[in-house]
């Protein structure tokens, strides 16, 4: 599995409906953040190895209701 996160910016007041629809909704979410800045939400996904994320994004994310824009963060090494 491999990990990535996502900022969301969601339309006014719609924070908390988006959060819940990615938590109840989208398979791979594993964690969603409320955080400040430009962005409502930080949203931690994990898919398979092969898959292409850029299509999970296209595919599960922007089709939500409320969804303004995304910004996707790719990882590359996980240190502990």
């Amino acid at each position: 599995m491999h990990p990535f996160f996502i900022f969301v910016k969601c339309e006014l007041g719609k924070a908390y409906d988006v959060a819940a629809d990615l938590v109840e909704e989208v398979e791979g979410v594993s964690e969603v953040y409320s955080i400040s800045g430009p962005f409502e939400l930080l949203v931690k996904v994990y898919v398979e190895d092969e898959q292409d994320i850029g299509r999970y994004v296209n595919e599960q994310i922007h089709k939500l209701p409320n969804i303004k824009d995304t910004q996707t963060i790719i990882t590359f090494n996980a240190f502990t």
